[in-house]
């Protein structure tokens, strides 16, 4: 956790990204929405549900496009898991800026938890908080062999470029805090999160925190295999 003069944000509301297409993982997603393909006997999703019920979140908004039906009924209300579940249904997929800007009417007009719904990790997210001058705060993570480059890089607390620190660069884990505040000038209705992040970057309104533990991309089969064979082997602890 990064250390920060200012009173913190801790997010009440939770906004967990469902809506792709999984053109990587077919023909799996041809008839079953990513979320929902199985790793341990379980919905890729029910993890993320599991850990922001043992955290006491209680306000969850998923968006969803392809096959968001199949997401409703599986999912429901969030009962089962003693939380409400909102919906965001786009008639296409936004990409990930403009699901974010639909569905701020349901998240509100504080800073909320942003979870994409195909990674997978052992982070409780009770832990995070936000510095009260940021954009945003990332959980940022070692660099896995499909993304070599990296995205950001941490220097005291700040991310920055890649290049503007002398340590290794990092990859975004898709676990992070993000204020509305980053979206007031968003026009478009359909758009990538990545250059909003950046933008807030250059200003140095961007705080983030390097996480070590247990982490995967889950975008391709392989993966979703190498996680299925993690977990029936015990090779994951329960929680971090």
């Amino acid at each position: 956790m990064s250390e920060n003069e200012g009173l913190t944000h801790s997010p009440m509301a939770v906004m967990i990204l469902a809506a792709g297409l999984g053109k990587r993982m077919r023909p799996l997603t041809l008839t079953t929405p990513k979320p929902l393909l199985q790793a341990g006997g379980k919905a890729l999703i029910e993890y993320h549900l599991e850990q922001l019920e043992r955290d006491g979140f209680k306000h969850v908004v998923i968006n969803h496009a392809w096959l968001g039906n199949q997401l409703e009924a599986t999912l429901g209300s969030g009962g089962r898991w003693g939380m409400n579940i909102h919906w965001s249904c786009e008639d296409e997929p936004l990409e990930t800026g403009g699901a974010l800007l639909k569905a701020l009417p349901l998240l509100g007009d504080q800073p909320f938890l942003l979870v994409n719904a195909d990674v997978f990790i052992r982070l409780s997210f009770k832990l995070l908080q936000m510095p009260i001058h940021s954009l945003a705060h990332l959980v940022l993570v070692n660099k896995p062999d499909h993304r070599p480059e990296g995205d950001f890089g941490l220097c005291d607390g700040n991310v920055v470029l890649p290049k503007q620190t002398k340590g290794t660069a990092l990859t975004y884990s898709g676990i992070s805090i993000l204020s509305p505040e980053l979206f007031k000038a968003c026009q478009l209705r359909r758009f990538p999160l990545a250059p909003l992040l950046y933008a807030a970057v250059a200003e140095g309104r961007v705080t983030g925190e390097h996480y070590t533990g247990y982490w995967l991309d889950v975008g391709v089969p392989e993966r979703l295999q190498q996680l299925n064979q993690d977990l029936n082997a015990g090779l994951i602890p329960a929680n971090e």
